[in-house]
């Protein structure tokens, strides 16, 4: 019988992953990088009821994340995210230019509670990069710099724009594959009559 989760504090982001789309076509996940921070927010579409010119009800639906993540990104998945790449060049030799097309993916990740020893799953189904590609070089640091990339999580086939399950509540077949190959055909379930 699953642990059923009731108090969760969000402390750290680890094992985060992108399983990016090639001719339509998802692939597995890689690893995206070691996260620093991960934050969002959603954009909310109203609709305004009104009588005689005075608001009376208002609705509000969610359209789409936006997400700023900090991170130490591995190169493949930095030309994957802005389109980086070698066409029509000598080998070796990459460019970001006027054509540079990033690919969708998938962004997947583990959010720990390390006060109850909690890990939950969290998923953007449908995502690209919302920005070019910027960076920052500064010699002399005590650090080094995270690139940090902003997304935008769109709704996918079945309308979802997030996704998040804590492993103790999923079976094994989901946790397994949240990172490799997450889709909403992983998580869903069977219908009720």
């Amino acid at each position: 019988m699953p642990t059923i989760v009731e108090n969760f504090d969000s402390m750290a982001i680890k094992n985060s992953s992108v399983q990016f789309f090639k001719n339509g076509q998802q692939q597995e996940g890689t690893k995206f990088g070691c996260v620093g921070s991960l934050g969002g927010e959603t954009t909310l579409k109203e609709i305004i009821k009104r009588c005689e010119g005075v608001e009376v009800r208002k609705l509000t639906k969610p359209e789409k994340v936006d997400i700023t993540v900090s991170a130490h990104i591995p190169v493949a998945v930095v030309r994957d995210l802005f389109g980086i790449n070698s066409e029509d060049l000598k080998p070796g030799v990459y460019k970001y230019s006027q054509n540079s097309r990033g690919k969708e993916f998938v962004f997947t990740a583990d959010v720990i509670d390390e006060f109850e020893d909690v890990v939950k799953l969290i998923a953007f189904p449908k995502c690209s990069s919302a920005t070019g590609f910027r960076f920052t070089i500064e010699n002399g640091a005590d650090e080094v710099a995270e690139l940090e990339v902003e997304i935008t999580a769109y709704p996918d086939s079945k309308k979802n724009l997030y996704y998040e399950a804590f492993v103790s509540e999923v079976d094994e077949t989901v946790a397994d594959q949240w990172h490799q190959t997450f889709s909403y055909e992983l998580v869903e379930g069977t219908p009720t009559p």
